[in-house]
């Protein structure tokens, strides 16, 4: 496994669409394994392809308990709710804002061995999932940003 570059905010490859695997091949493995290295030395909670330079739909998602979500070509096929509550990112450091989210979120995708699967998440993880997926699409929680929050303003869970 390696750790990989995080593209940062101004580099126009954040706002890029990102293509779907058409195939989970040991490159498309790797990537999930490396992006998940990568999001645990940056002490993050989610991180998408896009954010380490690759155009594919691939996210890697660790909620609050420990368990790993690794979604190819993921989808929001229900969401319910509302919440307000602070984001930062690992593209944009040192930036924290309020977004207004779903409160409950379901995710469509498929799993590192190709079977879909659907995850419902709350809270954290939905804000988790509806972050990670604007990424794909070439959209950054500022853009939905309520308010900006400093830094010492920031709860950490």
């Amino acid at each position: 496994m390696a750790i990989l570059r995080i593209v940062k905010d101004g580099d126009p490859m954040l706002r890029k669409v990102s293509r779907p695997v058409e195939e989970i091949t040991p490159r498309i493995l790797t990537l999930l394994d490396d992006m998940t290295e990568t999001m645990h030395k940056a002490n993050g909670c989610g991180l998408a392809a896009v954010q380490v330079g690759v155009l594919r739909r691939v996210v890697v998602i660790e909620d609050g308990d420990g368990r790993l979500y690794e979604l190819i070509n993921p989808r929001i096929v229900a969401y319910a709710g509302e919440q307000e509550e602070c984001e930062g990112c690992l593209s944009i450091p040192g930036v924290w804002g309020i977004t207004r989210r779903p409160s409950a979120v379901t995710v469509r995708a498929l799993d590192r061995n190709g079977n879909e699967v659907e995850y419902t998440g709350h809270g954290l993880l939905a804000r988790a999932f509806c972050h990670e997926l604007d990424h794909l699409d070439g959209k950054l929680f500022t853009d939905c940003m309520i308010r900006r929050v400093r830094a010492d303003e920031v709860e950490t869970e």
